[in-house]
């Protein structure tokens, strides 16, 4: 063979390989996702943008496969817990992608919907103000545990400690980003005779919110959506003792672009305690209900649905925005993220929903945390306002916030 003629042959084969990788079927192929993971009983459609072909193999989980040849769409259904593979082909022949799917038997949880108070006293005092000028070595966002080896738990036991120092200095057990650490600080006695650090502290925090679940198996809860952390500082706070109260709601601030609105409840009066709360994480507060709650929608439970199969289209959210107790409320999810890690952003929703809009603008603080339904299956639970359009906000995948209330769970059946 000439070197002309293996120079044109090279060209050929690379002109060839170039066309199959742009090709429709194998840009087609590439959108398909590698994994997926359905609930018992759940269906999932995999738009593939062309008529490809699905089959499942033989494995202990049966998937059931059809095409709608004019959409380019192969449902997928999963039938019981175990693994399979399905893979597409292109006329039965050429294999062009192979996913792996998951099913997990089928859960049951109750959806929420009822606005609840939560009070939480937190781990020794955090440091929420550093005036200018303080000589102290703290920062804004430590929390202090201990004073001359001592434990805290409040203020006033802060207050206490120093005042008790025979000399003006101290040593103090700091955590600082997750690190405890020991810090030496100056505390003269001041005209009064006490002894002051010369920062801003607090140590317990309330506020409105709503509850996302209860799994009847355990009593464990999970609510919010996201973390409680502290107004000036943004720092999530460590829980040292918390409750979860009944709520009623009083009133509304509605939303509107540019400014978030807001539930008002009252709670801390009646103290009526409902629940513990033994978590405070970024994707929510987790504990276990001691009774429950009243005017759920929804009281012998609805079925788990996985993230994977939830799509774009009707859902609805419960939620109470006012003292009639939960109502269920039309949204539109806009987008779905695929995830295989947790996130608080997970899906796009738009409330639809006449009255919800009327009575609140769309989605206000205190709403964090509603369920979010569809198919009828509870999936996620709405965690932010777009603050340009307090009609949209995020929703998280009900699956990560199991995570948290499951391992509540676990330590209860310990």
């Amino acid at each position: 063979m000439t070197q002309e003629m293996r120079r044109g042959t090279g060209i050929a084969l690379a002109a060839l390989a170039l066309a199959a990788n742009y090709s429709p079927w194998a840009l087609s192929a590439a959108r398909l996702p590698d994994t997926l993971v359905l609930s018992a009983g759940q269906t999932r459609v995999v738009y593939t943008g062309l008529p490809l072909r699905a089959a499942c193999d033989d494995g202990a989980v049966q998937v059931a496969a059809s095409q709608d040849e004019r959409l380019g769409g192969v449902t997928l259904s999963g039938v019981d817990s175990g693994e399979a593979r399905v893979t597409f082909s292109l006329l039965g022949l050429l294999p062009v992608h192979e996913t792996k799917i998951s099913v997990v038997g089928e859960r049951t949880l109750i959806p929420g919907g009822v606005a609840v108070g939560v009070a939480m006293k937190t781990r020794g005092v955090l440091v929420v103000a550093r005036p200018e000028g303080s000589g102290a070595p703290l920062r804004v966002g430590d929390v202090i545990v201990s004073v001359a080896g001592e434990a805290i738990g409040s203020a006033a036991e802060l207050s206490q400690r120093l005042s008790a120092l025979p000399g003006d200095g101290v040593s103090l057990g700091v955590l600082r980003g997750g690190r405890e650490m020991t810090l030496e600080a100056s505390v003269p006695a001041g005209a009064d005779g006490g002894r002051r650090l010369g920062v801003w502290v607090r140590d317990s925090t309330a506020g409105v919110g709503t509850l996302s679940y209860i799994d009847p198996a355990s009593g464990a809860y999970g609510a919010l959506g996201h973390a409680i952390v502290d107004g000036d500082t943004g720092d999530v706070l460590s829980v040292a003792d918390g409750a979860l109260l009944r709520a009623q709601i009083v009133g509304v601030a509605r939303g509107a672009n540019g400014k978030a609105g807001e539930l008002k409840g009252s709670f801390l009066k009646e103290n009526d305690q409902i629940g513990t709360l033994e978590t405070n994480g970024v994707y929510g507060i987790y504990g276990r209900l001691r009774e429950q709650p009243s005017g759920l929608l929804y009281p012998q439970g609805l079925p788990v649905g996985s993230r994977s199969a939830v799509h774009t289209g009707a859902a609805s959210l419960i939620a109470t925005v006012d003292g009639g107790g939960p109502r269920e409320y039309a949204i539109e999810i806009v987008r779905c993220f695929e995830q295989s890690e947790p996130s608080q952003k997970g899906m796009i929703l738009r409330v639809t929903d006449p009255a919800l809009l009327e009575k609140t603008g769309g989605i206000v603080q205190g709403m964090s945390g509603s369920p979010i339904l569809q198919d009828g299956r509870i999936i996620g639970a709405v965690t932010h306002v777009y603050l340009s359009d307090s009609a949209q906000g995020y929703g998280m995948y009900i699956e990560w916030m199991l995570r948290q209330s499951d391992a509540l769970g676990a330590q209860a059946a310990a």
